[in-house]
This record gives structure tokens, sequence and C-alpha cells, in this order.
């Protein structure tokens, strides 16, 4: 199950600021194989034992890596923690998306494929299941929050 919270909330268990706590800690742990390759799939990026990145476009650091890329390691290191995954493009929102046991923030939803298996909680409250559950929650959503004058 994917844990989706929707109200932004301060704590020491959510990263809101992917980039920077990426660059602050997870980029300094030990990658493993399947994260390596993770790199390799959403940033066509090649990690080398020295924690650099060869790209089509040069060298850089692995500080370097996209947004999107940092938020799905920041997930995968971390999976204890709420983490915000507004910043990512399509590509990084399919591969969370067949992840489990995860718990993410958003605001607003995305478009992205979700699979039809996939089961969703939205707040610890309501559960949903693949992309018709997810469109159908945020209609009852926006519809709350016009309702409100959120």
């Amino acid at each position: 199950m994917i844990d989706i919270y929707t109200e932004k909330k301060n704590s020491k268990d959510w990263i809101l600021k992917n980039d920077l706590y990426f660059n602050l800690s997870t980029s300094n742990e030990e990658m493993s194989k399947e994260e390596i390759e993770l790199i390799r799939e959403v940033d066509d990026a090649i990690l080398t034992p020295d924690k650099h990145i060869e790209t089509k476009y040069g060298l850089g650091t692995i500080r370097n890596l996209s947004s999107g890329c940092k938020t799905l390691l920041n997930i995968v290191k971390h999976p204890e923690k709420v983490v915000c995954v507004e910043e990512c493009g399509p590509n990084v929102l399919k591969k969370i998306f067949e992840m489990d046991n995860i718990k993410v923030y958003m605001s607003r939803p995305s478009f992205m494929e979700i699979p039809k298996n996939v089961r969703l909680r939205f707040n610890d409250k309501e559960v949903v299941v693949g992309s018709a559950g997810y469109h159908a929650w945020w209609s009852k959503e926006y519809e709350r929050r016009e309702g409100h004058d959120l």
C-alpha cells in the first residue's frame, strides 16, 4: 500500500525539500546495485565509485542528479519517511506508484500511470485502488475544497 498525505506537516519524519535532504544526507549513503540502476533509468547517468555521475552532458557529482531522481532515492533509502513528490515528472511518478509500503505527500493530483491493483490510502483514512480510485478520490477532494473555499 502507498500512503498519500495531502496536507503538509512539518515533522522530522517528513522530507519536503528533497534536493536539500538528498545533498546533506542520502547522497552520503552507499548506493546499492538497485539504486545505481534507478539512477541510470531515471537520469540516464552512470554512478562512479567515487560518487560522480557520467551523463551525455559530461561529468558531475551525485548532487547533480535531477530533483526527481533525488526524490526517488530519498523514498527508496528512507521508506519510513513521508516524502514530497510534487517536483517529480511522470517518469519518476510511474516508478513511485509501482512501489509498496511507502509514504508520499502531494497537495494536488498528478497525471501518471497507476497500476490497477495498487492500493492507495489517503490521509490514513480512505483506501482506493488503482487509477480509477485515485482520480475519483481527487475529484471528491476538489469538491470538498471548493465547498470550504480552500
